[in-house]
């Protein structure tokens, strides 16, 4: 083909509100309704070929946990062996395709994931993850079909990157493929991550083995049959769930391992950090390594901050989806002045806020995603109800007889080391230490000090200086940083995700800095005018 082809900035995808007597909430509650009647039986997709191993697992619903899903095929070592050889194969053509042809797959399937199967991909993720319509809609359709969308844009601004040309010669970039395959190790916790996770480095050409969380296989296959209506090629991205001591070990040790695109906890990462480094002799290449770990995302709120928009965000930055993001409102520093009626706007929020199983439209809640998680909330809830530093002030209860539910959950502190201040807990739990007013900048250097990670944070204040003073104090404590909101939501296009510290590489999801790390380029210099003499004028006789 020959056409310089322009891809226009897609515009984010709007969100569908699923007001009462809408068409569209109707279709997602009826979709609710028919995936929870039926259970189906998910394969292992390798090589575009459907595999069944029989040692299965379990996709049940975290707010009803006797409710079973569907069950799915887990993989092994025998199936990653197949995997790595069907990337492989795969990589030979898909890896020299123009990338217009990459490009069309990736919008396709994001026209397929927002229009044709948005309800099925909502219910599905709103199932198996309890999350709510509206947090499973910004998710798993909206933030899902942005990633698809807006990275054929960063792909082509890439592309478009070339160096200069002089004196008879030709200087081109050109932008290849990793040389082996990328692992692609997704979270339970945004359907999105584990689509961008897979597709990204494919966009980029390279193929991928995508082991999705154990808790989110159900609506992580739902858009892996996506991708392959789209018309992507088999082997491009293969689908293998299982247990991670059963395939990570394998996959690892490879010598064709290009990369990791990892989102999970920081001690996963850590450790396949180190199984890397451990066996960099065997590797034909230097594997690429991009991870988003934990984080103990923090708000600073100073004497001058707005009341109202303070309480709204803490809510809803600590406790929408339970508190199950990675850039959750965890801990929270108060000036004293404005505490007392900050406090009594969230409980005033607080007591009109629900927790539920999800179908019901009227729970700002779900359950937390499984009986792993609610026993690690359970236990931090009981230390905050015995230490002589904390008072519960809200919530503080659990309850997992039908589903994995704990309370929203609002600690004071009197100790800004306490460990409901410095430990990543994962739930509907916020830590607030009430500081003196005068002690403002000696708390944006406890914020700053205190955690380990470094993900997400926020500064409230009306007073310039202090927000100034803020954004210079915690310039490396937050890899995404907000004046007067949440600490949540960031946007694809518009807030590149990603933070540093224990808290990742910072290689920032949703732009050109991501794909790049999927990219190896390659020089070229065509001469136009070749030397015939070996001389230069600096040895000829004065």
């Amino acid at each position: 083909m020959n056409a310089l082809v322009h891809i226009p900035r897609p515009p984010n995808e709007p969100v569908t509100p699923y007001a009462p007597g809408t068409p569209e909430r109707e279709e997602l509650k009826s979709t609710l309704a028919s995936l929870r009647s039926s259970e189906i039986e998910i394969p292992l997709l390798i090589g575009g070929r459907e595999v069944r191993t029989g040692s299965m697992g379990r996709c049940v619903c975290p707010h009803d946990h006797g409710h079973t899903l569907a069950t799915y095929h887990k993989a092994g070592p025998d199936e990653v062996r197949l995997a790595i050889e069907a990337a492989s194969k795969a990589w030979k053509t898909w890896s020299v395709m123009p990338w217009e042809e990459r490009v069309a797959v990736s919008l396709k399937a994001a026209e397929i994931i927002s229009k044709q199967r948005r309800s099925l991909i909502n219910a599905s993720t709103m199932l198996s993850q309890s999350k709510t319509c509206h947090q499973s809609e910004i998710d798993a359709i909206c933030e899902l079909a942005d990633f698809l969308r807006m990275n054929t844009w960063f792909m082509q601004q890439i592309y478009q990157i070339q160096p200069e040309n002089f004196a008879a010669t030709w200087n081109r970039m050109e932008y290849r493929a990793l040389e082996g395959f990328v692992f692609a190790i997704s979270p339970f916790n945004f359907t999105a991550i584990g689509g961008n996770l897979s597709m990204a480095p494919a966009l980029a050409g390279n193929t991928v083995l995508w082991k999705p969380a154990s808790t989110a296989v159900y609506s992580n296959w739902m858009v892996m049959q996506a991708f392959m209506d789209a018309g992507l090629p088999p082997g491009v991205i293969n689908f293998i769930p299982g247990d991670s001591a059963a395939i990570g070990g394998s996959v690892l040790s490879d010598p064709a391992l290009a990369g990791v695109h990892f989102t999970g906890s920081t001690s996963a990462f850590n450790r396949i950090w180190q199984t890397v480094a451990g066996g960099m002799g065997r590797y034909r290449t230097y594997p690429r390594i991009v991870g988003e770990t934990g984080g103990k995302d923090f708000l600073v709120a100073h004497p001058s901050a707005e009341p109202q928009g303070l309480a709204t965000c803490l809510v809803r930055g600590a406790f929408e989806y339970q508190g199950q993001k990675c850039s959750a409102t965890s801990r929270a520093y108060i000036a004293s002045s404005i505490w007392p009626d900050v406090r009594d706007r969230m409980l005033g929020i607080l007591s009109q806020i629900k927790a539920g199983p999800v179908e019901d439209f009227s729970n700002f809640m779900g359950a937390v995603i499984d009986k792993a998680s609610f026993d690690n909330i359970s236990s931090y809830l009981a230390y905050a109800r015995g230490s002589a530093d904390c008072s519960i002030v809200h919530g503080g209860t659990c309850d997992d007889s039908s589903g994995y539910f704990v309370q929203p959950t609002v600690v004071q502190t009197t100790n800004p080391h306490d460990r409901m201040m410095e430990e990543e807990i994962f739930g509907p739990v916020l830590t607030v230490f009430v500081y003196d007013d005068a002690k403002f900048e000696d708390v944006l250097e406890t914020c700053n000090s205190t955690s380990p990670y470094a993900l997400t944070g926020a500064i409230f204040a009306r007073d310039r200086e202090a927000v100034k003073l803020a954004e210079t104090r915690l310039r490396h404590a937050a890899g995404n940083f907000y004046i007067n909101d949440k600490t949540t939501g960031a946007s694809v296009g518009h807030q590149p995700f990603g933070g540093a510290r224990a808290s990742g590489t910072n290689d920032k999801a949703g732009s050109i800095y991501n794909l790049l790390r999927w990219i190896s380029v390659r020089t070229l210099k065509e001469c136009f005018n070749t030397p015939r003499d070996f001389s230069y004028p600096f040895l000829s006789e004065e």
